[in-house]
């Protein structure tokens, strides 16, 4: 029998994460979680079989999906454009369980943009204009592929979760990290933002990756707004990841 593509491992390693996490329940202010691993799996499908099906030099990590990126597209920092015009995907995308009346899942419809996702994608697409060449060396995902919304369709990140609710999260996501880097084989693990770095140095600290972060692009935080593409460019170039 032939052994299964990376593809294929990584399509199963997912399939294994959403059913995980689909079975854990959250309380308030949480009052709505959307699973992109569920509604919009083509999508997703779509990107890990397009652009996974190789070992990577470069892992990069973020933290869960955003409400106009990942949320309707199931690519992480799945700025709508970045997704459809760079990376060529464009897949159904159903709806969540519980939709939010203020978050609607429109998928590629969605008429507002990722912020995180221009920027982050921006600047790929900008030195690899070809999103085959950035693909053939890198890989982008997400920690945990939960949205968190409150009453009022605030976004709540994972890390601000109850320890009790928390701890299953973590033990999932942290289990498919694992496997994914075990599939791709990278020689860097970059943390997309300080706390993706820090579930990296938690989980490999003890192994011979090469470990660095990158300022994360959302617009919530001042830094990012001061010139985040010069600054992760730096950033990249500074630790060897990039080519100075």
């Amino acid at each position: 029998m032939a052994s299964e593509s990376i593809a294929d491992q990584l399509v199963k390693a997912a399939k294994k994460l959403s059913r995980a996490v689909d079975r854990l329940h959250f309380s308030a202010p949480v009052t709505h979680v959307y699973n992109p691993l569920n509604y919009a799996w083509p999508a997703h499908e779509a990107y890990l079989r397009k652009f996974g099906d190789s070992p990577k030099r470069v892992l990069m990590l973020g933290m869960n999906p955003g409400p106009f990126g990942m949320a309707q597209t199931a690519v992480p920092f799945g700025e709508i454009a970045a997704v459809r015009d760079w990376m060529g995907i464009v897949a159904p995308v159903g709806k969540p369980k519980n939709e939010h009346p203020k978050r609607p899942v429109d998928g590629f419809e969605c008429p507002k943009s990722e912020v995180s996702g221009r920027r982050l994608w921006g600047l790929f697409s900008e030195v690899y204009p070809d999103a085959g060449d950035f693909f053939a060396e890198h890989f982008v995902t997400n920690y945990c592929p939960l949205a968190f919304m409150e009453e009022k369709g605030a976004n709540r990140t994972p890390d601000k979760l109850p320890a009790a609710e928390f701890e299953p999260v973590a033990a999932a996501c942290d289990a498919h990290l694992k496997t994914l880097v075990k599939i791709l084989e990278p020689e860097w693990l970059i943390g997309v933002g300080g706390y993706a770095y820090k579930r990296f140095q938690a989980l490999f600290s003890e192994e011979a990756f090469q470990m660095g972060t990158i300022l994360h692009p959302s617009p919530a935080s001042p830094a990012p707004n001061r010139g985040w593409t010069e600054a992760a460019t730096r950033q990249l170039k500074t630790m060897g990841v990039w080519q100075a």
